[in-house]
């Protein structure tokens, strides 16, 4: 893909930020605006900053807010010039105005006259200055904020941002790698992983000739669905801005419709909290990575009554008049408690009840029967799985951490179907060892009650 370099840039000698990469490249491509959210020193400043160095020539404004932050620290300081001619105009060369890339630093602590201006400047990409609305060049701006805000004014500033994407610190598996990396080199980027502006001009034009298919209406349908059952509110202009985002990754993929794994980006876009993301993307793991457990429980059931029944007919004694349970007492006397002989196992063996051979084959039929099935299955599940895993690891905006829970879900699955064809073919094995009556017994002709287990 041609932003792989991109990629790689951004997520340089950094952990587990392979989501907030893709995330944030992609939103910078469909010219949306990214809100990352998490504790501080999780790098959500370093990757605004990475973004900016990816688009040549570009300007990066950055700033923390609080709630003595001003407008002119943002927007840029009164011309004192205009006011002389009664005219209320900012001069916003080296402001927000003028940045194509922009990192603002605990976003929701501004206060509302800022807010109000960034509303219509993140929208609209217009900015009024006096009696002037003059676009701006705003590519995409990056917010970060430790947590979402519960204020009900904040609601329409938090809605601007179509991403929003949860970043955590590196986990305890991560720790020790985290301590042993070496400080970041300044920023060179590689040779091909710039974002051009007519590069993304062009990105932008194909993606308006991307279809949505059935398949793809059909899972956005399916996630309407949820929010709503989930008591989410997602307007129709976010919805709008999720088709876009879609057919830009579509079209970023060299593709002319949208694949049902392009969609790997819905959490971002439709949770409305960090603790709603986990939710979101187990849908679209057991939705499109078909990743939830196999629902077998008839095939274990009947694996069970197998087990127990062989269980029992081998712990069988003798028949009554047999007498090879006293030699079998007899033999384990003579070999006292430290050790068995030859003598106990050969007793033990003559211990045991014997079947004829229609009881024995009636048995394996019996499992055969169910092995089969189950066979059957494990022949569907190992069929979907290279599918799936094929299609996960063929598409180039997945990240490798999602991936890797796709290929464990699918091991999963095979390891549960595999193990109870295992656990068959041991039970028909054991039924196939039952120690056999000579064939000239009368009971060696006695059909064995079927096993029966619940479907």
């Amino acid at each position: 893909m041609r932003w792989t370099a991109a990629i790689d840039e951004l997520e340089r000698g950094l952990l587990q930020r392979d989501v907030a990469v893709r995330a944030l490249l992609l939103a910078a491509l469909a010219g949306e605006h990214v809100l990352l959210i998490g504790p501080p020193g999780t790098a959500k400043s370093e990757l605004a900053r990475r973004l900016q160095h990816l688009l040549p020539g570009s300007r990066y404004f950055e700033r923390l807010l609080t709630r003595f932050s001003v407008p002119e620290e943002l927007f840029g300081p009164l011309s004192l010039k205009a006011l002389e001619e009664d005219r209320y105009e900012r001069l916003t060369e080296g402001y927000l105005p003028q940045a194509e890339v922009a990192f603002l630093d605990e976003v929701f602590k501004a206060n509302s006259s800022i807010l109000n201006t960034l509303l219509g400047l993140l929208h609209e990409r217009m900015f009024d200055n006096g009696h002037q609305r003059v676009p701006v060049p705003l590519v995409c701006l990056v917010g970060a904020s430790n947590e979402v805000p519960q204020d009900e004014s904040l609601q329409a500033f938090h809605d601007r941002f179509l991403l929003r994407v949860p970043v955590q610190p590196v986990d305890d598996a991560h720790f020790a790698m985290l301590l042993q990396m070496r400080p970041s080199q300044a920023a060179t980027t590689a040779s091909g992983a710039t974002l051009g502006v007519e590069e993304r001009a062009d990105l932008l034009a194909r993606a308006t000739e991307i279809r949505l298919d059935a398949e793809s209406l059909a899972l956005l349908g399916a996630a309407r669905e949820r929010a709503a059952g989930l008591g989410q509110t997602v307007s129709d202009r976010r919805w709008r801005q999720v088709a876009h985002l879609l057919q830009v990754e579509a079209a970023s993929r060299g593709d002319t419709a949208v694949d049902l794994w392009d969609a790997w980006i819905l959490p971002f876009v439709l949770a409305a909290h960090p603790r709603d993301v986990p939710g979101w993307t187990d849908w679209f793991l057991s939705t499109v990575a078909q990743a939830d457990p196999l629902s077998i429980d008839g095939l274990e059931r009947a694996t069970q009554a197998f087990e127990q029944q062989l269980d029992i007919e081998q712990r069988a004694p003798a028949d009554a008049q047999d007498d090879s349970a006293g030699k079998l007492a007899l033999a384990r006397a003579i070999a006292g408690p430290v050790q068995d002989s030859e003598l106990v196992r050969i007793a033990s063996d003559r211990a045991r009840r014997r079947y004829g051979a229609l009881h024995i084959d009636s048995r394996v039929r019996q499992v055969d029967e169910v092995l089969a099935q189950a066979r059957t299955l494990a022949t569907d599940v190992h069929a979907v799985a290279e599918q799936v895993l094929d299609d996960a690891r063929g598409h180039p905006w997945l990240p490798p951490s999602w991936r890797q829970r796709v290929e464990a879900a699918q091991a999963h699955r095979c390891a549960q179907i595999d193990g109870v064809c295992g656990r068959l073919q041991q039970v028909r094995q054991g039924f196939a060892d039952l120690p056999r009556l000579a064939d000239s017994t009368p009971s060696a002709a006695q059909v064995p009650a079927p096993v029966t287990w619940s479907a």
